[in-house]
């Protein structure tokens, strides 16, 4: 048997060997309808020098119930004015070059998506959060 029949043969030894494994792999269902990016949020905040700054946010929604979930789509406009309401309260209450407290601000946050769909069940996710 010459060298290339050897290693054709090897790999199709290979890919059938490691097929049943890639198939059950890929079969694994990964729950992703649930979640939704949302557009960056933007607030003005002040540095220590009295400079202005942007605070970003990155984040998303995860709604496991689908009649929620539709509700939280329709809703994204209003969604998105509550976030930008509570960000710009919340800046304006930061002292000049303080660290926004994550903790807080996801809570806030929280009860501003609970507030405008009118039950809790949608969860607010923060991504990255960053201040320039």
């Amino acid at each position: 048997m010459n060298r290339r029949l050897r290693s054709t043969l090897a790999a199709v030894l290979l890919l059938a060997i490691a097929a049943p494994a890639l198939a059950a792999e890929g079969s694994a269902k990964s729950d992703t309808a649930s979640y939704s990016a949302l557009p960056t949020l933007t607030a003005t905040v002040r540095h220590a020098d009295e400079s202005r700054g942007v605070l970003s946010i990155q984040a998303g929604l995860d709604v496991p119930d689908a009649k929620l979930r539709k509700l939280a789509t329709q809703s994204v406009p209003r969604l998105r004015d509550a976030y930008v309401r509570t960000l710009n309260l919340y800046a304006a209450g930061l002292a000049p070059g303080a660290s926004p407290n994550i903790d807080q601000m996801g809570q806030q946050l929280q009860r501003a998506t609970d507030r405008v769909l009118g039950r809790p069940g949608a969860h607010f996710l923060l991504g990255t959060v960053m201040v320039n």
